[in-house]
């Protein structure tokens, strides 16, 4: 049934959908997943050392991590030095990786690193790569 006005007149029903409301929810959820999105990627924290290096694309696999202190992680999963040996051919399987990675903290003692790489070899991974932050160019 028609609704009226005041004055006599009839309104007409309207068929429009208002999406004003579906559109700033939309674009407010745009704007928080390309804020977020690049912290989903990063894995556990750490200084990697600068070198002349191409710039690693997507990396698919598995990738260690070895933080300041020497902590071992397994993608973002803390490992005990102990378990390592168990842990990271279980993880490969897992994942059915053909990459390996290695991303070691600068700080790190070179002799933490060989160790960590050499365990990753005892577990029959054909190559290892290791992760390192592209030089940055200076002018001439």
């Amino acid at each position: 049934m028609p609704r009226r006005r005041s004055r006599g007149h009839q309104l007409d029903a309207s068929a429009e959908i208002n999406v004003t409301s579906l559109v700033d929810v939309a674009l407010t959820l745009l704007v928080i997943f390309i804020i977020t999105a690049p912290m989903l990627t990063g894995g556990v924290e750490v200084s990697v050392p600068q070198a002349q290096v191409a710039p690693m694309q997507s990396p698919e696999g598995v990738i260690v991590s070895v933080d300041r202190d020497g902590n071992v992680f397994i993608g973002e999963s803390p490992v005990r030095w102990e378990d390592f040996g168990r842990a990271f051919p279980d993880a490969v399987g897992r994942a059915g990786a053909k990459n390996v990675y290695l991303r070691a903290d600068e700080g790190v003692p070179y002799g933490r690193v060989v160790q960590v790489l050499g365990a990753m070899k005892a577990a029959d991974v054909a190559t290892v790569g290791l992760v390192a932050e592209p030089e940055e160019t200076r002018s001439r």
